[in-house]
Order: structure tokens, then C-alpha cells, then sequence
């Protein structure tokens, strides 16, 4: 919609895991260099954690497009399994291997089979389990088991996982510590520390889309960096929302009054009455502890309402919009 009044090749902002868009922060750079490390020694279990939306998944894709291509890679991404039998179905199927009718001892069989072929053939597996936070202690004792089957073969089986910081949380458990011992390296996601990571962030995707500079205002990121707490996935949806209302005010780079607007929306649309961060349905904190900045000013602004007009709003009614009438106007005009 707003791509090219902004001239920009495509959305900066989009909250999927895209690998081109990475941010080459110092904790970024660490992860990649520990996983490529590892991928390379293929030794032991490697650990990737961090809150949500820091950015763990494209992490972990990004890494993946340096990898040789004799590597075997499985992805399991449904992790809320009852047993391991269901699990391990979901592991064969990341490997397009058969699981249907098959008792838990035949898929293991089934797998164990299918990495030794693929070690004779010089093509070694790597297993990466995301949302690993979510298998249970049964289930991530079951995982140390099935790489035992290294200690018989050679290395012939890697495992990452990657999860949100519970993870850790689990693996302290006293029964954990032989899963523990197995683990050789290991990084952690935080959120941006402070608004200046979060202005290099921001400039950086636009940048990566190719966008003009200056995009976003001087005073937007200090705003932007309270609101979300420096976590890269809220600070896209902020920007993104940001650039739909710029566009449909035919605003030439995104002020801070724009960002107060869409911030005050999130607040509204969410009910966000308690405190924010981890405790609130966005992570975006009230007005109330964003402290000394004010969210207040609607002198220049109203209260948009995401209710688009029917298709006989006229050019001349533009006034009288919302910014998102405005935005689904022009666009259907320039149509």
C-alpha cells in the first residue's frame, strides 16, 4: 500500500522471519558465529534462546543459507506433543521420511537407518527443533536418548533447539544435567538495549528495502524504544502501522506525532489498562510508564477507526476521514 509513496522496493517492516532483513547487532553476529561454529563441529546439542520476537527464527535462517548443501536439514516447528511417538512423527515428516502406522521402536529404527545412510553418504543431519520450550522434560530426556545413537556411529546427528528463555528453565532441572553435559554451545537473544539500537534497527530495514533515509524522524525512536521495549517484532508493527497512517496523511517521513497516534491506538484496540511489557496482550506499556513522553497530544490528530467507507466516498470527503480510509482511498484511486 504505502511502498511506493515511500519508494521502497518492498515492506521493511513485515513480522515474518526474513534472513536478508537480520540486523548485524553485536548479540546477532555472536549467534550466527556460534552457530556456523557448531554446524561445522556438529558436536553435542546447540541451545538458542530468547524472548519472543527477538529474532531467533531468522537467526536460525540465515545461518541456513550458508550452509553446504550436502547438509541435510529437518525443521520441527509443532512442538506441543503429547509423546514422544508423536514427536518422532513429526521428525520423520521434517525429514519427507514415512511415520504413518509405524509403532515408536519402528521409527526409530526408521530414522536411526536414515542417518546412517546419509553419514555413509557424506551428507550429515542437523535436527532444529523451534518453540523448544514447549516439549516437556519427558520429551527433551527422549531427544538425549535418540543422540546416543553419535556415541555408536560417529557424529552422525545434530540437534539445535531453539526457544523462548523457559527453556533454560527446564534444562536446570536436576534430572537435566547429563542433557546439559551434551549441550556445547549455546547464545541468547535479548531486546535492544536502548534507543539507539532500536534507530539503527529501524533504519537498517528500511535501508534493506530500499528506502530513502530519514524516513523516520529524529524524535520517532525514543518514542518507538518505550513503547516496545527494544523487542525487534513490536518495534515492526509499530513502524509498520506507523507507515499505513503516514501514507494515508501524505506525510513525507514519519513524525513523532504519528508514532504517539499509533501508539495510542495499540493501547486502545488491545484494552491495555494494566502495566505493559511481558504482562500485556502486545508488550506495548501504557501511557503511564512511558513516564515524561507524551502520548497525550491530539491537537493535530483524532482517533482513527478502522471502519473503511463504501466505495462512494468522494475525493472531496478526504477531510473527513480516518487515516486508514484515507490510505484505502488514494490506493484505489491510483488503481
Amino acid at each position: 500500500m504505502y511502498e511506493s509513496f515511500y519508494a521502497l522496493d518492498k515492506s521493511p517492516f513485515e513480522n515474518v522471519p526474513a534472513p536478508e532483513f537480520l540486523f548485524p547487532s553485536a548479540q546477532h553476529q555472536r549467534a550466527l558465529s556460534t552457530l556456523q561454529y557448531a554446524l561445522v563441529a556438529r558436536i553435542g546439542f546447540c541451545v538458542v534462546t530468547g524472548d519472543a520476537g527477538t529474532g531467533k527464527t531468522t537467526t536460525v535462517r540465515r545461518v541456513l543459507q550458508t550452509l553446504d548443501r550436502d547438509t541435510c536439514v529437518g525443521l520441527v516447528s509443532n512442538t506441543h506433543c503429547e509423546t514422544f511417538e508423536e514427536l518422532m512423527r513429526w521428525i520423520l515428516l521434517a525429514f519427507d521420511l514415512d511415520y504413518e502406522n509405524l509403532d515408536k521402536v519402528k521409527m526409530y529404527d526408521e530414522f536411526v537407518q536414515f542417518l546412517i545412510g546419509q553419514y555413509q553418504s557424506g551428507q550429515p543431519v542437523t535436527l532444529i527443533i523451534d518453540e523448544a520450550q514447549n516439549l516437556g522434560l519427558d520429551n527433551l530426556e527422549q531427544l538425549r536418548m535418540l543422540s546416543n545413537v553419535n556415541t555408536e556411529k560417529g557424529q552422525i546427528l545434530q540437534t539445535i533447539l531453539v526457544g523462548q528463555p523457559e527453556l533454560w528453565n527446564m534444562l536446570r532441572e536436576p534430572n537435566m544435567k547429563q542433557f546439559v553435559q551434551r549441550i556445547s554451545y549455546d547464545c541468547e537473544l535479548r531486546p535492544f538495549a536502548d534507543a539507539g539500537l532500536t534507530r539503527e534497527y529501524i533504519e537498517h530495514r528500511v535501508r534493506t528495502a530500499g528506502g530513502p533515509e530519514g524516513l523516520f524522524q529524529d524524535d520517532t525512536f525514543e518514542l518507538i524504544f518505550a513503547a516496545t521495549g527494544g523487542v525487534p517484532r513490536l518495534i515492526n508493527l509499530i513502524c509498520d502501522t506507523a507507515l499505513i497512517y503516514g501514507f494515508g496523511e501524505s506525510e513525507s517521513s514519519i513524525s513523532a506525532g504519528t508514532i504517539r497516534q499509533v501508539i495510542e491506538d495499540k493501547q486502545a484496540n488491545f484494552n491495555l489498562t494494566g502495566a505493559g511489557g511481558a504482562d500485556s496482550p502486545t508488550g506495548i506499556p501504557n501511557q503511564a510508564e512511558l513516564g515524561s513522553i507524551d502520548l497525550s497530544d491530539k491537537s493535530a490528530r483524532r482517533k482513527r477507526t478502522v471502519h473503511l467507507r463504501p466505495d462512494s466516498a468522494r475525493p472531496e470527503d478526504e477531510g473527513k476521514l480516518s487515516t486508514i480510509e484515507r490510505a484505502a482511498l488514494r490506493r484505489k484511486e491510483r488503481s
